[in-house]
């Protein structure tokens, strides 16, 4: 994959498959026995699409994760050309690999044409991680407020949990969200992280909000492409690119693409799964007041005096 042309997209820690991390590992092998000496050891609680999350290295990680995770710690060495994004599950990851894939190739293709019209986001953007906070790559981080992540998840998450493992209530699931058992958790350090990056490192780590980006798209898209070392051209911005690019890709467009609606980028889950509502504020909708009042007193008590803060429609 062309450094320069291409992006490498992370999720703290890393999400690729045990074959994929195989490939990763030239002789060092991670085998099933190095697997389950390795789980044995580990914290673990119950998993919201696998039987359980494993603690590793401060986040809750699926077992089958695990591999990737350690064979990219190993071996895996961000470029200065590198452009890594990186998200909580449900943060609008598919909207933002959109984006970037539009923007960086948008030399190379027709919109009329798009790769996005008939290929997932996820199959256009690869999941990758660590050698980066050393490198000189740029970091894209997106995140969304963590009622709205909390709901969009729990939904997600239904679906692509296996039958055998019996149905996650919304109770139990916003136990497990509150106490920071949630797939590359708890949502506080993950946040915490990228959010103290791009104060210290701005030209190097962008902190884009969800609200913010469906607020004001035009102006983020704008802000993402200068970011990347790709900034649109005056005459670009007078053509109607940057507004072509975020109609492209756009929730409403790209949910009603027949890849998105029959397709599956993933083994686990349909892709029609990445495309539920993708409102700000759908959480009032499911939340009871108790539940909101014990989430807002987790937040003020994780990020409180971090200056980082949400929008949310309560």
């Amino acid at each position: 994959m062309d450094r320069l042309e291409s992006s490498r997209e992370m999720i703290n820690p890393l999400t690729i498959t045990k074959s994929e991390a195989r490939d990763h590992q030239d002789h060092e092998c991670f085998d099933d026995n190095s697997l389950t000496e390795l789980l044995a050891s580990l914290p673990k609680e119950k998993g919201w699409s696998s039987p359980h999350l494993y603690l590793y290295n401060g986040f809750w990680c699926p077992p089958a994760h695990l591999p990737g995770i350690i064979s990219a710690n190993r071996h895996f060495e961000a470029q200065d050309t590198d452009i890594i994004l990186a998200t909580l599950p449900k943060s609008g990851t598919t909207w933002l690999k959109a984006l970037v894939f539009a923007i960086t190739r948008r030399q190379h293709y027709a919109l009329s044409q798009h790769p996005l019209l008939t290929s997932n986001p996820h199959d256009l953007v690869p999941f990758l991680h660590n050698s980066i906070k050393s490198s000189g790559c740029r970091i894209v981080h997106l995140c969304r407020n963590p009622h709205d992540t909390f709901i969009s998840g729990w939904h997600f998450f239904k679906k692509a949990r296996p039958d055998d493992l019996g149905p996650l209530s919304l109770e139990e699931a916003f136990d497990m969200y509150c106490r920071g058992v949630f797939g590359y958790g708890p949502f506080w350090d993950h946040l915490l992280g990228y959010w103290k990056e791009s104060l210290e490192r701005p030209d190097k780590v962008l902190f884009l909000k969800y609200e913010d980006l469906k607020r004001d798209t035009l102006v983020h898209v704008k802000r993402l492409a200068a970011f990347m070392g790709v900034p649109f051209s005056a005459e670009e911005e007078r053509e109607g690119l940057i507004k072509e690019i975020s109609r492209l890709c756009s929730f409403s467009n790209l949910k009603e693409l027949e890849v998105n609606k029959t397709g599956r980028s993933t083994p686990f889950v349909e892709n029609k799964a990445f495309f539920r509502r993708g409102e700000v504020g759908d959480s009032v909708n499911h939340l009871t007041p108790e539940m909101v009042e014990l989430l807002n007193k987790v937040i003020e008590e994780k990020l409180g005096g971090s200056a980082l803060t949400f929008k949310t429609g309560f």
